[in-house]
């Protein structure tokens, strides 16, 4: 089992900047990927940015040359960060970590964009 909780959303401008966390904890070994997703109101739930098994990373078109992904392994947390936020980006935003074709997922935490 693989437990997730994310911390970092909240309401912002145009144009700023936010950073997403999640702690993992559990089972980490044989983790095939790790990232973020978000769903908006409507819409269905998408790949913002993710860590490959050998650390290469993605990223939705949308999304890139704005947002960041990092992590810090040995306090086991994964970070997002946005900047040049856009009213677009507000969603939920969902950690995610695939073991043996099996998803977890944090409960999600709300980002907000707008004046």
């Amino acid at each position: 089992q693989v437990q997730l909780v994310e911390s970092g959303g909240g309401l912002v401008q145009p144009g700023g900047s936010l950073r997403l966390s999640c702690v993992a904890s559990g089972i980490l070994l044989s983790i095939d990927t790790m990232g973020w997703y978000r769903q908006a109101p409507g819409k269905e739930r998408e790949l913002v940015a993710q860590f490959s098994r050998s650390g290469n990373t993605r990223y939705a078109d949308s999304v890139k040359g704005r947002f960041t992904i990092s992590r810090e392994s040995a306090r086991n947390t994964l970070y997002l960060r946005m900047n040049s936020l856009k009213p677009d980006d507000t969603a939920v935003y969902y950690c995610n970590v695939e073991r043996y074709s099996t998803n977890y997922w944090g409960q999600g935490t709300q980002v907000t964009v707008s004046s």
